[in-house]
């Protein structure tokens, strides 16, 4: 089924039934009831291809996400979910592409064939090869996290410096002497992965304004690597008595160490962070943190992005993302051993 077709039940012409698909021009209310009965009756789709053609857009957005290869966590699928969700409510598509070691002919595909509209960019490092490309080509695009220098670029991200020195500061305030940062993942952070390097400033400035002791360690993103952090830490350093972290992913190999240690949490040990609200509260017992709250950042980095793709020339704006600490019930007073 085609234009022709349409227009020849129609008793139109051609560029009227364009006319009514594109709404580029006025078409009296009766001739557009007229085609649209015969859309309806026919279930005519227009290609989408054609389409973005004859208006120079494709109505979808594009996605970049970690590897294929690697499992995302649920960090990472929630804001996959929310960009999905938000683009959908204004009747966009989302093109996912992997990016990183064997998939970066993929993200140079979305840059270069023009398959979309703008990009959303997830998991920013501090120095950016991404970020420098689509600066090159013109391409409108939103960052989830930021890059050491993110002038002139649309973001959202968290406050995990900010926040980490928060939580800090909550087990100082609580007597703890000795505390950890559990960070996210050793590749991560050697690839300057951002979240992990500003989380570990925020842990250093507190630590150090705080007068305690504190010793960080990089965690595989996975229950048994979360684990073996804690079993090892407790091994190397004995004296600890609280940690920081925020390495969501790791929480529940977390738990298990400071139960097969016999911790009783927050009596014996404390814990807290930055995570997603679900694995917080499914912590026991609840976990005190800073809830990332990932269906506002999706949703804003698709508004985003929509108003650079409408305004090319408009100053491009961000969002700094400061939850509060929730207090819950994974942390105490310092234990007296």
């Amino acid at each position: 089924m085609n234009i022709g077709e349409i227009a020849r039940r129609a008793g139109v012409s051609r560029s009227t039934v364009s006319y009514v698909l594109s709404g580029k021009r006025a078409v009296s209310e009766g001739t557009r009831q007229r085609i649209q009965a015969v859309i309806d009756e026919l279930g005519y789709r227009p290609n989408a291809s054609a389409r973005a053609l004859r208006e120079g857009r494709t109505h979808t957005l594009g996605l970049v996400i970690p590897p294929a290869s690697q499992r995302l966590t649920d960090m990472q699928l929630g804001f996959v979910a929310s960009v999905v969700e938000a683009a959908a409510r204004v009747d966009l598509d989302v093109l996912l592409s992997p990016s990183g070691g064997d998939h970066d002919r993929s993200f140079e595909r979305i840059v270069s064939g023009r398959r979309v509209d703008g990009v959303i960019l997830m998991e920013i490092r501090l120095e950016d090869d991404r970020v420098s490309r689509l600066q090159q080509t013109g391409l409108p695009f939103v960052t989830i996290g930021r890059t050491a220098d993110p002038h002139d670029t649309a973001w959202v991200d968290v406050d995990y410096a900010g926040l980490i020195a928060r939580c800090v500061e909550h087990l100082a305030d609580l007597g703890h002497r000795h505390v950890a940062l559990v960070n996210r993942s050793a590749e991560l952070v050697a690839a300057g992965y951002g979240p992990g390097h500003r989380a570990l400033a925020g842990f250093t400035a507190a630590v150090a304004d705080r007068g305690l002791t504190g010793v960080e360690v990089c965690c595989g993103d996975d229950a048994a690597a979360g684990e073996a952090c804690v079993e090892q830490l407790l091994a190397a350093h004995p004296e600890l008595t609280a940690i920081a972290t925020v390495n969501e992913a790791a929480l529940p190999g977390m738990q298990r160490a400071l139960d097969a240690a016999g911790l009783v949490v927050p009596r014996d040990f404390s814990i807290t962070g930055v995570a997603a609200r679900h694995w917080a509260e499914d912590f026991r017992p609840p976990l005190t943190a800073a809830d990332v709250p990932i269906v506002e950042m999706g949703t804003e980095a698709v508004t985003l992005l929509l108003e650079s793709i409408a305004t090319p020339g408009a100053a491009r704006r961000h969002r700094l993302y400061i939850p509060p600490v929730s207090l819950r019930s994974s942390t105490g007073p310092v234990p007296r051993r």
